[in-house]
């Protein structure tokens, strides 16, 4: 009878401290304006309704060895292919994961290293933590013993369409095919003109 009160008591217990790590969750993320980063010294707001182009985000970090480079080299040589009417349709962004190393400015240089057009954008560790689960973006810090780097981010790897509101229109995975991401863009932008 004792061990069964003591099991009630400690899984009451964890009950509640569960729902209190919830509730703490919550009350971070309404306080966390989604959208809002930092790109070099600039503020920019992810979403804004007065800027009606179509954002291609991509999430990763600059210290990542190699998925990210290709992508975003991926992302860049599908720019260039583009015409120049529908670059005006489009605001290529990329939004680090990593914003304890990668500050905004840190971010916007990594990102113009590739094309001129994309944003590179941080925020603090919540907001770029709300932002993922947003889009369902999976990344986690993994610890590198004897590496000057420290830690790596695993992180997922794909191209988000989003409407100027923040809605996920379609999602492209990593690819080394420019052309799947510049077809998503020029077929978006088309159907939304």
């Amino acid at each position: 009878m004792k061990t069964k009160i003591i099991v009630l008591a400690l899984a009451l217990l964890a009950g509640l401290g569960a729902r209190y790590m919830v509730q703490q969750n919550e009350t971070v993320e309404a306080n966390v304006e989604l959208g809002q980063l930092k790109s070099g010294d600039q503020n920019i707001n992810l979403f804004d309704n007065a800027d009606d182009r179509l954002r291609v985000v991509y999430f990763g970090y600059t210290h990542c060895p190699d998925v990210c480079p290709t992508s975003l080299a991926i992302l860049s040589a599908a720019l260039k292919s583009l015409p120049e009417d529908a670059l005006t349709n489009v605001r290529p962004l990329f939004v680090t994961l990593d914003p304890k190393r990668d500050d905004a400015e840190a971010a916007k240089e990594y990102a113009g290293y590739f094309h001129p057009m994309i944003e590179g954008a941080s925020g603090s560790e919540q907001e770029i933590a709300a932002l993922a689960r947003k889009y369902g973006v999976l990344y986690q810090i993994t610890e590198l013993e004897n590496s000057a780097m420290e830690y790596a981010v695993d992180h997922s790897s794909y191209f988000y369409f989003l409407q100027p509101d923040g809605t996920l229109v379609e999602k492209v995975p990593h690819t080394l095919n420019p052309n799947m991401v510049s077809d998503a863009i020029m077929r978006l932008t088309t159907a939304t003109q």
